[in-house]
C-alpha cells in the first residue's frame, strides 16, 4: 500500500478495555492489546486505531484526559505502549491513537489550578457568572465551580471544555501531536473534531433552536463555528513534516457537506462518514446515504463504534450485520471495523446496576451493550469490567469471521480506487446494487431472494440459493463478465 494508504485503508478499532486483558484484573490493557495483535493483521487490516489510553480518571472512559502524554496505569505504562508499537509496525500495522482536544479532564492540572482561583488558567475554560441556556449531550452543560461561577462541559461535568479563543490552546495541542508522531504514532483520530470552538460570547440559543438530546451538532453555537476547520491547517503542516506523513481523522458528526469542509489536501485527511450507523435496514435509504457521502470524497465507511447499538440488534438479524460488513468493505474508500464485529457480536443488554456508561447515569442512555469484552477465552482470564451474557464464547464460531477474513484479502486483490464513480440503482424488489469499476455490489435488503448481474460471484455473506439467488438480507461482490 502506498503513503496514501488511508484513502483505501480497512483500519480496525480498539476499545482497550474491552480487547484483551493483559495483567488478570478484569480490564483491557495495552499487554492485552500487544498479545493479540496477530488476530488484527491476521484479518487483513492496515490499521489498528486505538480509543484512550491516556492517563484519566475514567470518568467517560478515557475520554477525560488528565495527562494527554502519558499512559494510565489502568492501561500499562509508556514502555508498554512503545512495545505494543513496535509489534504492530512488525506486524505491517500502522497505529492511529485518539486525541481529545475539546475538553480535557476535571483533574487535569491546569483546570484544578482554574478552580483553585486562577484567574490565567479559568481563561483557557468556560468560567462564567451567569450561565447560559445551553445543554450538554450528558445533560445540563453548566456546573457550579464553588465560588459563584460556573464552567462549561459539553459533555460530562467531568469534562470541562477547553477555551479554543486563547492563545495558549493551539500550541498546547501542537505539542501533544509532534510527542505522540515523534514516538512513532502514525496518525490521530480526533474526538468532537467539529467542536472546538464556542459562539463568541458564549450567547443563548435562538428562539427557533431546540437542541436533542445526545446530539451536538443540533447546538450550532457549541460546534462547527468557522474558526474550527482552520486549527487542521495547522495540524495538517505537523502531520506533513514526518515521513511518512501521519494522518488525521476526524469525527466530524455533522451533514456530508459540512463535513467536507474539514477535509482537503491542506486540513484533515478523512471525516468520519456516519450515514449507515443511523440509516435503517432500507435499499432506498442506503442508496441515498451512499450517494451523497460519494459526493464528498475521501470517504471512510463504517457501521459500528463503541457509541452505537451492534449492527445484528440495531439491523434485526446475523444475516443483515453479514451483509452491512460486506457492504462497507465493498465500497470505495477507507473501511473501519469495530472490534467484535468480526465475529458478529449483537448488543448486550447490560443489567441496570452494571452499566458504567456515565450517558446512562445521567441521560438513561446506555452505550454499554456495546462495549462488552471480546469472547475469547484467553483475553479475559479474570471476571470483566462488563458482564458478559451465558454463551458469549459461542459468537467464536460466527461465519462473519472467514467473511471478514476473505472480503479483506479479496478486497486487497482487487483495489477498488477511493475516487472511483457508483453508479447505485434500487429494484421494486429492494435489491440495492452499487456498480463501480472493480465490481458490484449487491444487497438483498427485501423479503424474497434475487437475482445477481451477469458475472463471476467473487464472495457473498450469505450461500446463495439453489437456483442462484442472493438470499434475503445478504450481500455480494460481482464482477462483470468481460
Amino acid at each position: 500500500m502506498t503513503g496514501d494508504w488511508w484513502q483505501s485503508g480497512v483500519v480496525y478499532q480498539v476499545y482497550p478495555r474491552s480487547f484483551a486483558d493483559g495483567n488478570g484484573d478484569g480490564i483491557g490493557d495495552l499487554a492485552g492489546l500487544t498479545a493479540h495483535l496477530d488476530h488484527i493483521a491476521g484479518l487483513g487490516a492496515d490499521a489498528v486505531w486505538i480509543t484512550p489510553f491516556q492517563t484519566s480518571p475514567q470518568k467517560d472512559h478515557g475520554y477525560d484526559v488528565s495527562d494527554y502524554t502519558d499512559v494510565d496505569p489502568l492501561f500499562g505504562d509508556r514502555a508498554g505502549f512503545t512495545a505494543m508499537l513496535g509489534r504492530a509496525h512488525a506486524l505491517g500495522l500502522r497505529v492511529i491513537i485518539d486525541i481529545v482536544p475539546n475538553h480535557c479532564s476535571s483533574e487535569h492540572p491546569i483546570f484544578r489550578q482554574a478552580l483553585a482561583g486562577d484567574e490565567s488558567a479559568r481563561q483557557r475554560f468556560h468560567f462564567t457568572r451567569t450561565p447560559n441556556d445551553w445543554p450538554s449531550v450528558f445533560g445540563p452543560a453548566w456546573e457550579p465551580a464553588g465560588d459563584g461561577t460556573w464552567y462549561l462541559h459539553l459533555y460530562a461535568p467531568e469534562q470541562p471544555d477547553w477555551n479554543w479563543r486563547d492563545p495558549r490552546t493551539a500550541p498546547f495541542f501542537d505539542d501533544v501531536l509532534r510527542f505522540w508522531f515523534d514516538l512513532g504514532v502514525d496518525g490521530m483520530r480526533v474526538d468532537v473534531a467539529y467542536g472546538l470552538f464556542k459562539a463568541p460570547g458564549l450567547p443563548p440559543l435562538p428562539s427557533d433552536v431546540t437542541p436533542s438530546p445526545g446530539r451536538l451538532r443540533s447546538n450550532p453555537l457549541a460546534c462547527d463555528q468557522p474558526e474550527t476547520p482552520e486549527v487542521y491547517r495547522r495540524w495538517r503542516e505537523i502531520a506533513d513534516e514526518y515521513d511518512p506523513p501521519r494522518v488525521l481523522i476526524g469525527e466530524v458528526n455533522l451533514e456530508p457537506a459540512r463535513a467536507a469542509r474539514y477535509t482537503g489536501p491542506e486540513r484533515l485527511h478523512q471525516a468520519f462518514a456516519f450515514g449507515f450507523v443511523v440509516a435503517p435496514w432500507d435499499a432506498r435509504a442506503w442508496a441515498a446515504v451512499g450517494a451523497e457521502l460519494l459526493e464528498h470524497p475521501p470517504v471512510t465507511w463504517v457501521a459500528e463504534n463503541h457509541d452505537v447499538i451492534r449492527t445484528p440488534t440495531r439491523y434485526g438479524n446475523p444475516a443483515r450485520a453479514r451483509a452491512a460488513l460486506l457492504t462497507i468493505l465493498g465500497l470505495p474508500g477507507a473501511a473501519y471495523l469495530y472490534q467484535g464485529q468480526e465475529y458478529g457480536l449483537p448488543e448486550v443488554d447490560v443489567p441496570a446496576e452494571d452499566r458504567q456508561d456515565p450517558a446512562w447515569l445521567r441521560s438513561g442512555m446506555s452505550r454499554d451493550g456495546c462495549r462488552v469484552p471480546l469472547p475469547w477465552p484467553e483475553g479475559f482470564p479474570a471476571p470483566p469490567w462488563l458482564p458478559a451474557p451465558d454463551g458469549w464464547e459461542r459468537h467464536l464460531d460466527s461465519p462473519s469471521l472467514p467473511l471478514t477474513r476473505a472480503a479483506i484479502a479479496l478486497r486487497r486483490d482487487l483495489r477498488p480506487s477511493p475516487a472511483g464513480p457508483v453508479e447505485w440503482s434500487v429494484d421494486g424488489d429492494d435489491r440495492l446494487t452499487a456498480r463501480h469499476p472493480a465490481f458490484t455490489l449487491v444487497v438483498a435488503m427485501g423479503a424474497g431472494p434475487v437475482p445477481l448481474p451477469d458475472g463471476e460471484v467473487l464472495i457473498s455473506s450469505d450461500p446463495l440459493t439453489a437456483d442462484g439467488l442472493l438470499p434475503p438480507d445478504a450481500a455480494a461482490w460481482v464482477r462483470s463478465a468481460a
